[in-house]
């Protein structure tokens, strides 16, 4: 029974799920995005969004502790220079999953994980929907009083019209 195991073993021992992982962190954020099976994807999503957090934050103390993870010299400069740069602002949810469907030879799902600010394609389209976007009232409260008051009485420009 498995009851209350929240980590996907992958159907491998423990230090080559942790090689696996760190070889898919490594491309993902070498290539910005990568092609594996959903599961793989989503025990990556698990693996590497605690490491790009650590990123935000450059210090040396960091840096050591997300080169204990990856292991490779220019996924830590890249990480901590491109990739920590565009998620500053991002609270959380660095990755994509989406779903390809089933490989040919064994169908097994396959699923593309990409880094979110690093998409064109959906990021443009997100900056256009906010400046088109309306605000809109959050709150049912009557409006003020000064504001009813200040709409009752006429302006100066139609007192002398009058």
């Amino acid at each position: 029974m498995r009851h209350g195991d929240k980590i996907n073993n992958l159907s491998r021992t423990a230090s080559h799920r942790k090689a696996l992982l760190t070889n898919l962190a490594i491309e993902l954020i070498a290539h910005k995005r990568i092609v594996t099976t959903l599961a793989k994807a989503k025990a990556l999503r698990v693996f590497v969004e605690p490491i790009i957090t650590k990123a935000k934050e450059n210090t040396t103390h960091q840096r050591r502790v997300v080169f204990g993870y990856l292991q490779n010299k220019e996924a830590v400069k890249e990480l901590f220079s491109t990739v920590a740069d565009k998620v500053a602002g991002r609270p959380g949810g660095y990755t994509r999953i989406i779903k390809l469907g089933q490989r040919m030879g064994d169908n097994a799902e396959t699923a593309l994980i990409e880094l979110v600010d690093f998409n064109e394609i959906y990021g443009k389209g997100k900056e256009e929907v906010k400046e088109t976007a309306k605000k809109t009232r959050r709150s049912r409260a009557p409006k003020k009083a000064g504001a009813d008051e200040a709409a009752e009485t006429p302006s100066t420009e139609e007192k002398s019209a009058e």
